[in-house]
C-alpha cells in the first residue's frame, strides 16, 4: 500500500489557532483569507518538516551533480550520451528502476539532536470567541468544541477540526442562514445534494438538515447550518473519490486521491450565491469518459421512472402508527417533505397520510402504518447489473486527477490498449501486453521523465532465488553459457542481461518512477500483440510500436530514424522535453466514438469489488489480484519435502537447451488470428524489472 500523503493541514494546533488569532473575524472577507493563511503555514511547516529526498545513483554517472528538482531547468535539449547527461538532469535520469541500490551517501553529516517539543503545542492558544450578543453563534462555538458531537458519521475529525477553523474565523456565525430561512448559496447546495444520484452518488448520504424559520430555535439553527456544511463537504469528498480507499480493494490499485478539505470546500461555496450548487457539483470528474457513463446513467433511469423516486434507508425499529414517536420519523419527514412539525419525531396524521399515499402508489395495503414491507420500499429497488457496472466504473473515474494533462498517456488496462492524448484528441493509439491476473498492473498515475534505448535487463530477485543461484551453485559459468553477466554488489550478486536483441525489454523503455517499479517497454514477443487477449506480462506494460509511441512522447527532435540510429549503440538515457502525466486505469465500460457503450472484461476482479464495496452487488468477491493460492503437494510427497515447481520455474538452462514444443494452437475465431504453427517466446517472466521494493514477485 502507498504511503499516505501528508498535506499542510497536519499542522500543529498552536499554529492554526495563531493564525485564527491573527485574523480579523469582524472585518468583510476575513474568513476566506484567514483560511488561506492556515493553509500557507501548513504548507511551509510540512515543507520544512520533510526529509531530504534520497539519491539513487547509477555507478557511471556518479560524477554527476545532482541539484533539487526545483532547479532543473525545463527547456533544455535531450542528452544522448549517458555519461554526457547534463548535471541538472543527473538526478531526474538516475531513478531507473534497474539502477543500483541507493549508495551511503559520502561523508554524512551526523542527525541532528531532536528538538523539544513546543511548549505552546502542549497548551494551545485559547479559538476566538464567539460574536457577541450572537446566539446561534455561540450554539455553533460549544458544538464544535464538544468532541462528543457528531455531525455526519463519515467526517473525521480531521474534518470536524477544519471546520471549526472556519467557523472561528467569522467567529462562529451562521454561514448558510438569513433572518427568513436559508440562504441563497444553501438552497443551491440542497438542490444539488439533492440531485446526488445524478453523478452516481447516494443522495441518502448527504441528509438535508430540516428547519422551520418561524418556530426554530437558536440550537435548531445551529444544528441546520453545521449539518448543511457538513452535507457539502462529505459531498464534495466523496465526488473526488473519498467514498472508497482504493487500496484496501487491492495491493496494486494505489491511485493518490486529491480530497479537499472541509475549510477550502466551505471557503469556495458559502460565499458562492446561487452558484454555489454548480461548484458543488464541479468536484465530480468532467473528462470525456466519465460523462458518457453519466448520460446512459441518466437514460438508463429514464426508462425505469420508480428510479428516480427518493429513497431512504431506515435503521431498525417497531412498526408505527399515528401518534407515536420515533427517532426514525425525521428521516420520513425528509422523505416526503414534510415541514413546520413542531416535535420533528412524532409520527401524527400527517406523515400517516404521506405515507398511506406512497403505499398506494407501491400497490401495499393504504394502512398509513410504517410496517416492514414499507420501511422495504422505501429503500428502494436495488440497482440491476447494468446500473451497478455504470456506477462502479464512474466511481474509478474519481481515482483519476481532475486535471490528466494537456498531453498524457492513458492506458485503459482491460482494453489492452495506450493512447496518447493532446487537448483531448487521441495522436496515437496501440496494443499492448498487461500484467497476467496473478501479476497484475498496477492502478495509479504517474509521470514519464525519460526513455532509455538499448537497456539491459536485471534479473528480479524471485528468478534469480530459483533460477540462478542454484544454477550457479553447480556450474560457476552457468550464467554467461545463457548470455547473462554477474554483477557483484556489495556482499551479494546480481544478475544481468545485457543490451541485444534478445533483451526482455526490447530496444526502449519508458520511465515513469513508481512505488511499483513497472513502466512501459519494448519486447522481443512481437507475435503476442496478435492475440485479443493479452495479459500475459509479470505487471509492466509492453508497447506494439515502441518507436512509434517514442515519437509522441519524445517530440520532433527524435524521429524514429534517429531513434533506430541509437540501436546497438550501448545504453542511452533520453529525456522527455517536459514531464508526461501517465494514468495506469481500468473501464470495464467505456464509450465509442459514436456514444455506445462497449462492456470489456473484468480481468483482475476490480469492478466487481468496487461494486461490492459500494453496496451495489452481494455477488461473492473473486479472489484478489496477484493473490497466489498456495501449490498443493502431491500425493506421496514426503513431509517437509517441497513440493514440484510449476513449470514456469523450471530451471533456466533446462527451458533454453531443451527444444520446445509446438503450443497448442487456439481455435480460430472471426476476431482473433490464429498463431504460427511454431511460437518460441521468451520466458514468461521477460520485461519486468530487478529494483523491487514492495515485494512484486
Amino acid at each position: 500500500m502507498a504511503p499516505k500523503r501528508r498535506t499542510g493541514r497536519n499542522v500543529g494546533a498552536a499554529a492554526t489557532l495563531a493564525v485564527l488569532l491573527a485574523a480579523q473575524p469582524g472585518q468583510p472577507g476575513a474568513r476566506a483569507e484567514g483560511v488561506a493563511a492556515v493553509a500557507t503555514a501548513g504548507e511551509a511547516a510540512a515543507s520544512a518538516a520533510a526529509p531530504p529526498p534520497e539519491v539513487t545513483t547509477i555507478p557511471d554517472r556518479a560524477a554527476a551533480a545532482s541539484p533539487p528538482e526545483a532547479a532543473l531547468p525545463k527547456a533544455e535539449a535531450p542528452k544522448v550520451e549517458a555519461p554526457k547527461v547534463d548535471p541538472s538532469k543527473a538526478a531526474t535520469a538516475a531513478v531507473s528502476p534497474e539502477a543500483v541500490p541507493a549508495t551511503p551517501p559520502a561523508a554524512a553529516s551526523p542527525p541532528a539532536p531532536e528538538a523539544p517539543a513546543a511548549p505552546a503545542e502542549a497548551a494551545a492558544p485559547a479559538l476566538p470567541p464567539p460574536a457577541p450578543g450572537d446566539p446561534v453563534a455561540e450554539v455553533v462555538a460549544a458544538r464544535l468544541a464538544d468532541p462528543a458531537f457528531t455531525l455526519i458519521r463519515r467526517l473525521n475529525a480531521k474534518q470536524r477540526e477544519a471546520m471549526q477553523a472556519f467557523y472561528a474565523l467569522g467567529a462562529f456565525k451562521s454561514v448558510w442562514l438569513t433572518e427568513s430561512g436559508w440562504s441563497d448559496a444553501a438552497k443551491a447546495v440542497i438542490a444539488r445534494l439533492q440531485a446526488a444520484g445524478e453523478d452516481g452518488l447516494d443522495p441518502l448520504a448527504y441528509p438535508i438538515p430540516l428547519l422551520d424559520p418561524p418556530h426554530a430555535t437558536a440550537a435548531d439553527r445551529a444544528e441546520a447550518d453545521l449539518k448543511l456544511s457538513a452535507a457539502a463537504v462529505l459531498y464534495a469528498r466523496d465526488a473526488r473519490g473519498g467514498r472508497l480507499e482504493p487500496s484496501r480493494l487491492s495491493r496494486f490499485i494505489t491511485p493518490k486521491l486529491d480530497l479537499p478539505g472541509a475549510d477550502a470546500v466551505l471557503t469556495r461555496l458559502t460565499p458562492a450565491g446561487t452558484n454555489a450548487g454548480t461548484l458543488l457539483q464541479a468536484y465530480n470528474p468532467a473528462q470525456p469518459g466519465y460523462l458518457a457513463l453519466k448520460a446512459r446513467l441518466a437514460s438508463l433511469r429514464a426508462q425505469q421512472p420508480n428510479r428516480a423516486v427518493p429513497m431512504v434507508r431506515l435503521p431498525k425499529g417497531p412498526a408505527l402508527k399515528a401518534g407515536m414517536r420515533d427517532a426514525r420519523v425525521p428521516l420520513i419527514r425528509a422523505r416526503f417533505g414534510l415541514t413546520g412539525a413542531q416535535d420533528a419525531t412524532s409520527y401524527d396524521e400527517g406523515v400517516a397520510t404521506a405515507v398511506a399515499s406512497f403505499q398506494r402508489q407501491r400497490g401495499l395495503k393504504a394502512s398509513g402504518v410504517l410496517d416492514p414491507a414499507t420501511v422495504a420500499a422505501l429503500a428502494g429497488p436495488s440497482p440491476d447489473r447494468q446500473e451497478a457496472d455504470l456506477l462502479a466504473n464512474m466511481e474509478r473515474w474519481r481515482w483519476l486527477p481532475a486535471d490528466l494533462g494537456r498531453t498524457h498517456v492513458f492506458v485503459n488496462i482491460p482494453e489492452y490498449k495506450v493512447r496518447v492524448i493532446r487537448d483531448g484528441r487521441v495522436l496515437d493509439e496501440a496494443r499492448v501486453i498487461v500484467g497476467k491476473p496473478d501479476s497484475p498492473t498496477p492502478i495509479f498515475s504517474g509521470e514519464m521523465t525519460y526513455a532509455v534505448v538499448n537497456p539491459s535487463w536485471t534479473v528480479p530477485p524471485s528468478i534469480l532465488k530459483s533460477q540462478f543461484l542454484p544454477g550457479l551453485a553447480r556450474d560457476p559459468n552457468y550464467a554467461a553459457r545463457l548470455g547473462y553477466q554477474v554483477v557483484k554488489r556489495g556482499n551479494g550478486i546480481a544478475i544481468r542481461q545485457p543490451p541485444g536483441e534478445r533483451n526482455a525489454l526490447g530496444f526502449i523503455k519508458f520511465m515513469f518512477p513508481n512505488d511499483h517499479a513497472v513502466y512501459l517497454h519494448d519486447t522481443p514477443n512481437r507475435t503476442l500483440f496478435s492475440r485479443s487477449e493479452r495479459a500475459l506480462s509479470h505487471g509492466c506494460v509492453r508497447v506494439d510500436d515502441p518507436f512509434r509511441f517514442a515519437q509522441m512522447v519524445l517530440g520532433p527532435r527524435w524521429p524514429t530514424e534517429r531513434l533506430k540510429g541509437l540501436i546497438g549503440k550501448g545504453e542511452r538515457t533520453v529525456m522527455l522535453p517536459e514531464k508526461i502525466p501517465v494514468h495506469l486505469a481500468y473501464f470495464t465500460l467505456e464509450a465509442d466514438g459514436t456514444g455506445a457503450l462497449r462492456s470489456l472484461p473484468d480481468l483482475y476482479g476490480v469492478n466487481a469489488r468496487v461494486k461490492v464495496a459500494l453496496g451495489l452487488s452481494n455477488e461473492a468477491l473473486p479472489p484478489e489480484a496477484g493473490h497466489k493460492p498456495k501449490v498443493a503437494k502431491p500425493a506421496g510427497t514426503p513431509s517437509g519435502a517441497p513440493a514440484a515447481a510449476p513449470r514456469r520455474d523450471r530451471d533456466l538452462a533446462q527451458q533454453q537447451a531443451a527444444p520446445r514444443p509446438a503450443p497448442r494452437r487456439p481455435v480460430a475465431t472471426a476476431t482473433e488470428p490464429q498463431e504460427p504453427a511454431v511460437v518460441q517466446p521468451a520466458p514468461d517472466y521477460f520485461g519486468e524489472t530487478g529494483a523491487i521494493r514492495r515485494g512484486w514477485w
